[in-house]
C-alpha cells in the first residue's frame, strides 16, 4: 500500500499516507553526532554479536528502564530486532516444528517461520479480548511440536499490552511445556500510554528466564529505523547460536550504526517521554474522528503508534482500495492476520492524521450508502 501510494503521488495525486510504521521524528542529535565522528575514522569488522560498548549500553538501558539484569554473555546484537528474531528462529527451528503466533501479528512473523521450514500456528485474538492472547487459547494451541510462542507487546498493529496477571497466567500454561521457548518482542516498550512500569514476561515469570528471548532495539523509540540496530537478551546457549547465524549471514551490524545506538542509549532520555506525548495527542485526535463513524469499531490502543479499527462491512481489502482512491492510504488487516480491520499509522504529523481519518469516515459513509 505504501508503494501504491507513492505511485499515485508520482502521478500527481494527493495521497494521505497512514501506512508505514516509521517514526517521523529525527534521530537523537547526539546519536547523529556520534555517527559522524565515527564515520571519519578508520574502522574494521566488529564482533558478530556487536561491539562491547553497545552490548554494555543495551544491558544498562534494560536495567535502567525495565529493572532487568543480563550478563554480557546473554546479549546478541543484530541488524534490527527483526533480524535477531529471524536468527533465533533459524538457529532453533526444524522442519515440522510449530510456532504459536497470536493474531493480529507483526507482519513477517509467519513468513520467517516458514522460511525456516517450520509451521506458524495462528491464534486469533478478537477485538472483544483487546487483541490479547488468553491462557485458554494458548493451552489449546500448544502441542508437543511447539518450539516457540511469540508475544509482542505493545503489539503491532493492535497496540495491545499485557498486564502482570495475564502474563502470570500465560506463564502457568508454558510451565507445562518445558521445551517451548518464548519470544518477547518489546520493540514498542517505550511507546505506551497507560501509567505504570512496563511489565515483561521476564518480570512476571523469572523462573522461565532460560526460555525467554527478549528483543528490542533503537528503531521505534529513538526513530532510527534505517540504522538497523537491534538486540536480544536470552540464555547464553541461545545467544551463542544466534551469534553463529549472524556470523555467517551478514558478519555484523554496521559499525557506524552501532556507535550511534550507544549514544542514543547513553544520552538524554527526555525525548522518549516528549515523543510519547506527541503520539498520544495524535492517537486521541484520530480516535475522536473514527468513533464518529457507525462503520467502524475502534479500540483505544495501549501503546505503539497504530489505530486498528474493525470494519462493519468486513472487507478490508475492498475498503483499503476505496480509501486509496479517495486519497488515504491504509493497510488491510489481512496483512496482519486480522481480516476485516485496517491499520492506520499515526507516526506522522497531527494534521495528516486528522485529515486521513476524516477521509476514512467520509468515504465509508459513501461506500455504505
Amino acid at each position: 500500500m505504501a508503494r501504491r501510494a507513492a505511485e499515485y503521488r508520482a502521478a500527481g495525486r494527493r495521497i494521505i499516507d497512514l501506512t508505514l510504521g516509521e517514526p517521523d521524528f529525527a534521530p537523537p542529535v547526539h546519536a547523529v553526532a556520534a555517527a559522524q565522528r565515527a564515520a571519519a575514522r578508520p574502522m574494521g569488522y566488529t564482533p558478530a554479536n556487536g561491539i562491547p560498548e553497545l552490548r554494555r549500553a543495551a544491558r544498562h538501558a534494560l536495567e535502567r528502564d525495565r529493572a532487568l539484569s543480563y550478563s554480557d554473555a546473554e546479549v546478541a546484537v543484530g541488524c534490527g530486532a527483526k533480524q535477531v528474531i529471524f536468527n533465533a528462529f533459524f538457529a532453533t527451528l526444524r522442519p515440522g516444528d510449530e510456532v504459536i503466533i497470536p493474531a493480529p501479528y507483526r507482519a513477517g512473523y509467519p513468513d520467517m517461520v516458514r522460511l525456516c521450514g517450520a509451521v506458524p500456528v495462528i491464534v486469533p485474538c478478537s477485538t472483544e479480548s483487546g487483541f490479547r492472547l488468553s491462557p485458554d487459547a494458548l493451552a489449546a494451541a500448544v502441542t508437543d511440536r511447539t518450539r516457540w510462542v511469540v508475544l509482542n507487546a505493545p503489539g503491532n498493529p493492535s497496540g495491545a499490552t499485557c498486564n502482570h496477571d495475564l502474563l502470570v497466567a500465560l506463564a502457568e500454561v508454558l510451565r507445562r511445556h518445558p521445551s517451548t521457548l518464548i519470544l518477547s518482542d518489546e520493540i514498542y516498550a517505550h511507546i505506551r500510554y497507560r501509567a505504570g512500569e512496563y511489565v515483561s514476561i521476564a518480570h512476571a515469570a523469572p523462573d522461565l528466564r532460560e526460555r525467554i528471548l527478549l528483543v528490542d532495539g533503537v528503531s521505534k523509540a529513538y526513530a532510527m529505523t534505517g540504522w538497523r540496530v537491534g538486540w536480544g537478551f536470552g540464555p547464553p546457549d541461545l545467544i551463542h547460536r544466534i551469534t553463529a547465524v549472524q556470523t555467517h549471514n551478514c558478519t555484523q551490524t554496521s559499525t557506524v550504526s552501532q556507535i550511534a545506538a550507544v549514544a542514543a542509549l547513553r544520552g538524554p532520555q527526555d525525548l522518549l517521554a516528549e515523543r510519547r506525548e506527541t503520539y498520544r495527542r495524535r492517537r486521541d485526535a484520530g480516535l475522536a474522528i473514527l468513533k464518529r463513524s457507525r462503520h467502524l469499531d475502534t479500540v483505544e490502543p495501549d501503546g505503539a503508534f497504530y489505530l486498528f479499527p474493525r470494519l462493519a462491512a468486513g472487507d478490508d481489502l475492498a475498503a483499503a482500495d476505496a480509501l486509496l482512491e479517495a486519497g488515504c492510504a491504509t493497510v488491510p488487516g489481512s496483512a496482519f492476520g486480522a481480516p476485516g480491520h485496517l491499520r492506520l499509522s499515526f507516526a506522522t504529523d497531527l494534521s495528516t492524521v486528522e485529515e486521513g481519518c476524516r477521509i476514512i469516515v467520509a468515504t465509508l459513509e459513501g461506500v455504505s450508502a
